[in-house]
């Protein structure tokens, strides 16, 4: 029998209503979900907060754990009269602090309605248990307990970054994630991995009677959710390197960045002048403080500050003359204390000359690097200077700067390498010429690199022609690493020629005091390190001092760079520095020949130097 249009449609009602109905005693009966959620007024929801993940150093120290901190918490509408006097006694605070925040509260009483809001933060146990045994006398009030950061070991407070209240532009950008009195990583490491270091929210469930007192536990507990804690985060870092490090570049401004280069691990990273990690700890009483301060302690200038390189930059230059077949090791050219260019002379301290490849790294001539780059621009393989450059821009990308290295650590920065669109706009096409570049020839002009960059750089060449992806977090139990951490990073150099430029860095170390080697401070007897200087023209004062240097030779098992602002030649200031990080390292002292030095530079104040801005 055939069913005409209308039964049908009347088999198709009765199945949709069948369905619906099907649907409604599911969620009215079945799943407590929908039942919890359109009773909330008659539920009282009381937050565990997580126990953030904890944070270790390379060793298994830990620099960022966790104690306990106390909040005291309001529900507005279940306040009743109160004394005053007595509630501000306990909490040890001005009875008007308490009278203005519940004036706050009654004003904004229909938003608020029965949600639990902070009124006072981070109150020491001692407080909290007197606070604990008159809390009866106060309805409405309760004390809500909950782990905030600590920091055993002062190791980096730019590394680390900052945990906070999140405020409603961070409650706008993570929509559902928190709520108001919630806390999250600001800056820094707790920053990049919040999602990992911050747990999960748990919550006991209470049931409100119709004169909204609380009664019992939802259903004894059944629906109640245990906080998760946050996953433990394992680091790069050697703590005890890491506060070496802070001490050597203590009342000074600039960057100490120590990378291991057969796995690209961060093992420390300084900022100067930073942030004390017993400001950390209570960030809310001391960021105006911080914010105020004209050497901008939160400005990492590891991963943000674009400098000029200067004479380290002149390993790149030769690496890709002698790459691109303009330049040859035994190659000499002259230097009468520059470079002359018609009526101008780029300048070079006084040396003997002329200088084969090693010498002229190891006596950091300019002079030479000059003519090194005249060859890279002037090939005459390319169609014109335009295009030589470019190719050029190519190399010095490979070698990790221009762009962000892709490190994990945030706010990271890219730099600056010219290219022929650059000058072709700023001198138009055809109207620049060597000459008119010369400056990069030795690191400066329009060239900006962070010293992550320069480290990593660094690292490089102990490696003889590639790179590991820097970052900060090992493979642990609880976390994984991106695989891009773990593949060789090449440069477009063959592997061949850095043992050319890698001797004339050994020699600039060892080759002994007036011999002309611009390092010979940073010698360390049997350690065979090999460094680079490098006095980085500022046009804010003095000149910036720069060193990078690995060691030992071969093997190598750490790279750094050293960058202090308004400190002069790179062997004044920052050659020590970064030779005493490489020692203390690799041995676990400082030798008796080299208390002296390190006495200095552990002294040493270059704060007065440095213009602000």
């Amino acid at each position: 029998m055939k069913l005409d249009r209308a039964n049908k449609l009347r088999i198709g009602l009765v199945i949709m209503a069948g369905i619906l109905i099907a649907r409604i005693f599911y969620i009215q009966i079945v799943d407590d979900r929908y039942k919890i959620d359109a009773s909330n007024n008659s539920m009282v929801y009381d937050i565990i907060y997580p126990t953030r993940g904890v944070i270790y150093d390379r060793n298994g120290k830990i620099i960022v754990g966790n104690k306990v901190a106390y909040d005291i918490l309001v529900t507005p509408k279940e306040v009743k009269e109160f004394d005053t006097l007595l509630l501000a006694g306990v909490l040890d605070v001005e009875p008007d602090f308490i009278r203005g925040k519940m004036a706050e509260y009654r004003k904004n009483r229909r938003r608020i309605g029965y949600q639990s809001v902070i009124m006072m933060k981070q109150l020491s146990s001692e407080k909290y248990m007197k606070f604990s045994e008159i809390q009866y006398k106060f309805p409405g009030f309760k004390g809500q307990v909950r782990s905030i950061r600590d920091y055993p070991f002062n190791a980096g407070g730019n590394l680390l970054g900052y945990v906070s209240e999140v405020d409603q532009a961070y409650l706008d950008r993570h929509p559902g994630e928190y709520r108001s009195g919630d806390y999250a990583g600001k800056t820094g490491l707790e920053a990049a991995r919040e999602t990992d270091l911050r747990g999960e929210k748990g919550y006991h469930i209470y049931l409100r009677d119709s004169h909204n007192q609380i009664q019992t536990r939802y259903k004894d507990g059944e629906m109640d959710k245990e906080a998760i804690p946050g996953k433990d985060i394992v680091t790069t870092i050697d703590a005890d390197l890491q506060q070496y490090g802070q001490q050597l570049m203590q009342n000074k401004v600039g960057s100490l960045v120590a990378i291991e280069p057969s796995t690209g691990e961060i093992l420390t990273m300084v900022s100067s002048p930073g942030i004390d990690v017993e400001m950390l700890a209570d960030i809310g009483k001391h960021y105006k403080e911080i914010v105020s301060d004209p050497h901008k302690p939160m400005f990492n200038r590891a991963v943000q500050a674009p400098y000029p390189p200067g004479s380290v930059f002149k390993l790149v230059n030769g690496l890709i003359g002698l790459e691109e077949g303009v330049l040859k090791p035994e190659y000499t050219y002259p230097c009468n204390k520059g470079y002359y260019f018609g009526k101008h002379k780029l300048g070079c301290h006084a040396h003997r000359s002329p200088l084969d490849l090693e010498d002229a790294i190891m006596m950091s001539c300019n002079g030479y690097f000059c003519y090194v780059m005249r060859n890279i621009l002037e090939n005459r393989k390319y169609g014109s200077q335009a295009e030589a450059l470019d190719k050029w821009h190519d190399y010095v990308s490979s070698f990790g700067f221009g762009h962000k290295l892709g490190s994990d650590f945030p706010a990271e920065l890219g730099g600056t390498i010219p290219t022929s669109a650059y000058y072709n706009k700023v001198y138009g096409k055809g109207g620049w010429k060597f000459t008119t570049v010369i400056s990069i020839s030795i690191g400066q002009g329009e060239i900006g690199v962070t010293p992550l960059q320069i480290a990593n750089m660094c690292a490089t060449v102990a490696n003889r022609g590639y790179y590991y992806i820097p970052h900060i977090v090992k493979d642990s139990d609880s976390l994984r690493i991106d695989d891009k951490f773990r593949e060789r990073q090449y440069t477009m150099v063959d592997t061949t020629n850095f043992k050319k430029v890698i001797k004339g860095m050994w020699k600039a170390v060892n080759s002994g005091f007036g011999s002309g080697g611009t390092a010979s401070i940073a010698a360390v007897k049997g350690l065979d390190i090999c460094g680079k200087t490098g006095t980085a023209q500022n046009p804010r004062g003095a000149d910036n001092s720069v060193f990078i240097c690995f060691a030992p030779m071969d093997n190598p098992k750490i790279a750094v760079a050293a960058y202090v602002e308004n400190a002069g030649f790179g062997a004044t200031w920052s050659a020590p520095i970064a030779s005493l990080l490489v020692e203390k390292y690799l041995t676990g002292t400082i030798s008796e020949d080299r208390k002296p030095l390190e006495e200095r530079m552990l002294n040493g104040d270059l704060m007065s130097r440095v213009k602000t801005y």
